[in-house]
């Protein structure tokens, strides 16, 4: 027998994250499914944001054929096209994350994606993959009580969430992950968001704030991208692009256990190790995002046919699918005090009736 020398198809990827992140990690996590699936036909190597481009920079390196593929945020190209945000800024409808993947691959978002690059001239062939949970409002050297509390504060988000939050008398600042914190700490920001409990600790974030406050409209609902670039995509043999198919869903649900495990042991012992204080955005401060974020959406919708055809379509999709979840998944919040919360125990009689 004669052994045949099997080609190798080398993919230099770059993630949009510091090699330290847990996003970096769930990049390299994606990549070893990939290499060990093909026994090493493909190899995908990662690298760190900042490699070969800017981390706002990688859909035109992806595009170009600069890098051949790339793991980031769709909330990243903002800048070409607002649509792009609707995949990861605002309520999106009462959808969690999940929930906005599911209409992503079953209700028509796959194809109005591709729609939304073709009228920006990108060439890729686009995952969205890996459901976040609902992001903090941000980190803050007290805390938001009113709504008033923020107005005219130097702060840091992406995506929609510019428009929400400068509409609610913030001035904001898009930042890349890397630089966020290091702006904190030279007094040019009073107040960042980021993403969860894991990235935002090891970023540095409690050492510059030691205030968080959780749970906010302005990214409910996100997940990430993975990309390659269009022509290279295509020359793969079809035995690879299946393997990438299915990598991207084992790494999609890997991702959703790792990240309840990682953030919620880092929410932990940003409280107990940090000095680190969490606390729940007020309602009134919600009900304003849900207010302001429709006005935007409205004047976006006005100015870009395909930016409304997409909040029209996931608007039906999330109709049906919230109220589905609503009505049938029963309220975890009550098991929770039921089994971590009891009851305080009754006072002891009256000191034995004395």
């Amino acid at each position: 027998m004669i052994a045949k020398s099997q080609s190798v198809t080398n993919f230099r990827f770059q993630s949009t994250w510091p090699a330290k992140d847990i996003f970096h990690e769930y990049a390299n996590d994606f990549a070893k499914k990939v290499n060990d699936m093909t026994g090493g036909e493909l190899r995908i190597e990662v690298l760190p944001a900042g490699s070969v481009v800017p981390a706002f920079g990688l859909l035109d390196a992806v595009s170009k054929g600069t890098l051949d593929g790339g793991h980031g945020v769709l909330v990243y190209h903002y800048g070409k096209n607002a649509a792009l945000a609707l995949w990861g800024s605002g309520p999106t409808f009462g959808m969690d994350a999940n929930m906005l993947l599911s209409w992503h691959k079953y209700g028509g978002g796959a194809a109005l994606l591709e729609e939304v690059y073709k009228t920006v001239g990108a060439d890729v062939k686009s995952y969205v993959y890996g459901p976040m949970p609902t992001q903090p409002l941000g980190w803050f050297k007290k805390p938001i009580t009113k709504i008033e509390d923020m107005k005219g504060m130097k702060f840091r988000t992406v995506g929609i969430s510019i428009d929400m939050f400068t509409a609610m008398g913030v001035s904001v600042n898009a930042l890349p992950g890397g630089e966020i914190v290091p702006a904190m700490d030279r007094g040019l920001l009073d107040g960042a968001e980021f993403n969860n409990a894991s990235s935002d600790r090891l970023l540095g974030f409690p050492d510059v704030a030691k205030i968080c406050m959780l749970q906010s409209y302005h990214q409910n609902a996100e997940q990430f991208e993975i990309m390659f670039n269009g022509p290279k995509y295509r020359a793969l043999a079809p035995k690879l692009r299946a393997i990438l198919d299915h990598a991207v869903e084992a790494a999609s649900a890997d991702m959703s256990w790792k990240a309840v495990d990682r953030y919620s042991k880092d929410y932990a012992e940003m409280q107990t190790q940090q000095g680190v204080k969490f606390f729940k955005t007020p309602d009134a401060v919600l009900r304003s995002q849900l207010r302001v974020f429709d006005e935007v959406v409205n004047k976006k919708a006005a100015e870009n046919p395909l930016f409304k055809k997409i909040v029209e379509s996931q608007r039906a999709f999330a109709a049906r699918a919230v109220k589905w979840d609503l009505e049938t998944n029963v309220q975890r919040r009550m098991a929770y005090d039921h089994y971590f919360r009891p009851a305080a125990a009754p006072a002891k009689k009256a000191e034995a009736k004395k």
